[in-house]
């Protein structure tokens, strides 16, 4: 409301607010926009970033900084933090029990080789552009805006459904820890489907005290994250020491009771447990010396919880015969089962504590790409505004809780670990790409012929990284004449871009060792892992995946089309992936 000029003070929401571009200034203009939508598409599809757009213009349009005050002490905690939680502490009972027996710990090491592959592309860019919008930005400068929001629809449905799930096991724990099965604390709403009629309002409650938390202050919240994290790891050694004492190698007889197959099927799951580490990279723009930092923080706390999952790993299938194991708690039920019962409450408040700081980091890193891609236009700018006092970006951090508090109210814990696992591995895969990318093109430097036998190798690399996902996911055990074809491939696609194409650019301060067999090896155990996810899982990603399209051709192509015209007239902001300029 208007009074005599002044505005009053208050949430400012408006349509300009959310639809300030000129597509959207009248109907008019809007059927114009929508008439144009093919060549404004090849133009998002052709035409990239700058670093030094996404580190100072697309920042400034928050209007305020967000405040440099972390370390790579913080950023390592909140490694940890972000990491140990909801997946080591229900997700290991549950794949050892169905799938995997005492060999999850094997699982647990192919999935930790797969993410630390990860953490090493993530550092790299989170280094040389440290902005909060993390691998969205990262893509948007190698791949284009069109992959880039592609990519950042899965980043919003990886952190909202992972909140939802880590919530959804808070309240599990929370019952064990009040001698009270997990449902009993749900309301059941007969009237719906079976994986959604277990209501969970404790979740809810949860979730919104980690909202008031995030907001506040972001070095509050790693100080607090610091603290509990230091606690939560006394909690694991005291599992693996004590549940060491009780150990029954009898119980490892039957190691791998379905094989490879039920190992990587469990890896593809368990990369639920490594979620979060991309979290600690959209902070790079709250931290001190990104360069430093930066690799400490994100490669130490990796190694760290890697090597602790497979510890528990190994603990929880020497306590107990796999097929005993609980899936809804099963540390805190082994302890019980070898007469510790009262060691469950020690295991229940350290898994509690462990989810908490899961929850508080991820809410800090998924509000921090909210507001980078809400910069860009792709989503209603009045998301990236960040609040003055706190330096936090409280509107983002709002809209994606009420979103997890939503999702986490209905859904259960198996649907959401299968897809969020879709949605990670394939985020994953992309930046692996993009780093090749960033370091063997570079326009104007990158000659014609070089640049097309690199996307000749990338096809050979992405191909039958595929073929051998899709391979593995149709056939049985004992086929294997299709890995003596696909396997060469991979190796000739990536033995050339070693070989026959030169790097056009290399790394400022830190870069990616063994390029390209790291990330060409990220890219293909990536995309492996997704073929041992089932059916149902990948039709709801395509539906997710559907979604986001119809928003972004209706909106988000337009919005952001006409905020990168308007910047691009003033200071050329934009630079096309071909030589020459994009017609428009």
């Amino acid at each position: 409301m208007v009074d005599g000029g002044v505005r009053k003070r208050g949430c400012s929401c408006t349509k300009d607010d959310f639809l300030p571009e000129k597509s959207f200034q009248s109907w008019g203009n809007y059927g114009r926009a929508l008439m144009e939508t093919p060549l404004r598409l090849r133009d998002r599809v052709l035409t990239r970033s700058m670093d030094q757009t996404e580190l100072v213009e697309v920042k400034a349009r928050s209007q305020h900084e967000m405040k440099k005050t972390l370390t790579w002490w913080d950023l390592m905690w909140f490694g940890i933090g972000a990491v140990i939680g909801a997946g080591v502490f229900v997700l290991t009972g549950f794949e050892a029990k169905e799938n995997a027996g005492p060999a999850v710990v094997l699982s647990f090491v192919v999935s930790g080789v797969s993410a630390m592959l990860s953490v090493f592309c993530y550092t790299e860019f989170a280094v040389e552009i440290p902005v909060a919008g993390g691998s969205f930005a990262y893509l948007r400068v190698e791949l284009g805006d069109f992959m880039a929001f592609i990519a950042a629809g899965n980043i919003l449905l990886e952190y909202v459904i992972g909140g939802a799930a880590v919530a959804r096991s808070w309240t599990s724990y929370f019952a064990t820890l009040c001698n009270h099965e997990p449902n009993d604390f749900r309301i059941v709403a007969h009237g719906l489907d079976p994986d959604y009629r277990y209501l969970d309002p404790i979740a809810v409650v949860v979730i919104a005290i980690i909202c008031v938390l995030a907001v506040l202050s972001t070095k509050g919240s790693s100080r607090f994250n610091y603290i509990a994290s230091v606690i939560h790891i006394i909690v694991i050694i005291f599992i693996i020491v004590a549940g060491l004492i009780k150990a029954d190698t009898k119980n490892y007889s039957d190691f791998a009771p379905n094989g490879a197959r039920g190992i990587f099927k469990s890896s593809a799951v368990l990369f639920f447990a490594y979620v979060g580490f991309d979290a600690v990279s959209t902070m790079a723009e709250e931290t001190k010396d990104p360069g430093r930092d930066i690799p400490i923080g994100l490669v130490g706390s990796m190694a760290i919880t890697t090597l602790a999952y497979c510890l528990l790993a190994v603990t929880l299938c020497l306590m107990q015969p796999y097929g005993q194991i609980d899936a809804d708690a099963p540390f805190s039920v082994a302890f019980e089962a070898v007469g510790w019962g009262w060691a469950k409450y020690i295991v229940a408040a350290g898994a509690l504590k462990g989810m908490t700081t899961v929850l508080l980091v991820g809410a800090v890193g998924q509000a921090r790409y909210l507001t980078h891609i809400a910069r860009t236009h792709m989503m209603p700018p009045w998301l990236a505004h960040v609040n003055e006092r706190t330096g936090t970006p409280v509107n983002a951090t709002v809209v994606m809780l009420a979103a997890t508090a939503i999702i986490a109210f209905f859904t259960k814990l198996e649907i959401l670990a299968n897809l969020l696992s879709i949605s990670t591995l394939f985020i994953f895969m992309l930046v692996a790409l993009a780093l090749i990318v960033r370091r063997y093109y570079s326009s104007g430097v990158t000659t014609p012929a070089n640049r097309n036998k690199l996307i000749v190798f990338l096809l050979l690399i992405l191909g039958s990284s595929i073929a051998t996902a899709t391979y593995w996911g149709t056939t049985t055990d004992d086929a294997w004449i299709g890995y003596v074809i696909t396997g060469p491939i991979w190796l000739v696609g990536t033995v050339g871009l070693w070989l026959f194409v030169p790097q056009a650019r290399e790394p400022k301060i830190w870069g990616v060792p063994l390029v390209p067999w790291l990330p060409s090896l990220s890219i293909a155990i990536n995309i492996f892992l997704l073929g041992s996810i089932d059916k149902a899982s990948f039709a709801r990603f395509g539906i997710w995946t559907l979604v986001i399209l119809v928003y972004y051709f209706l909106f988000g192509l337009h919005a952001s089309y006409d905020t990168a015209k308007e910047a691009s007239s003033d200071n050329s902001e934009l630079k096309n992936v071909e030589d020459g300029a994009v017609p428009s």
